[in-house]
């Protein structure tokens, strides 16, 4: 029989010290580490990016003059399709940060909309 608080003799408990917590900390986050490092080597999945450009052939270049927005430019060189369709594409092409633009700013612009009628 056994007195209240005393363990049978033979059963050991297991208890991690510091270095064995650290171990199964590392090990857990292992495969986070080996996700990020493959993101990161793998570049990101943009249509374009900064460091590489667009095959030739694929757009065409135009100016934007004082006045002109994303929109108005997407309603010109496309009138027959959704706007935001082509704005989305003119961003993703340029690499754009957001949908402002500025007068002189070079813009490519997808060849499937600037041949649009």
């Amino acid at each position: 029989m056994t007195a209240i608080g005393i363990t049978a003799p033979g059963a050991t408990r297991m208890r991690l010290t510091t270095r064995g917590r650290r171990t199964v900390a590392a090990l857990a986050a292992l495969p986070a580490v080996i996700a990020l490092s493959i993101a990161v080597i793998s570049g990101g999945s943009a249509l374009a990016s900064r460091d590489i450009g667009a095959p030739a052939g694929s757009f065409t270049t135009m100016t934007v003059t004082a006045g002109e927005s994303l929109w108005s430019i997407a309603e010109e060189v496309a009138p027959g399709a959704d706007p935001r369709d082509v704005v989305d594409a003119i961003v993703r092409l340029n690499a754009l940060d957001g949908v402002t633009v500025s007068a002189g700013q070079q813009l490519a612009i997808p060849a499937e909309y600037a041949s649009a009628p």
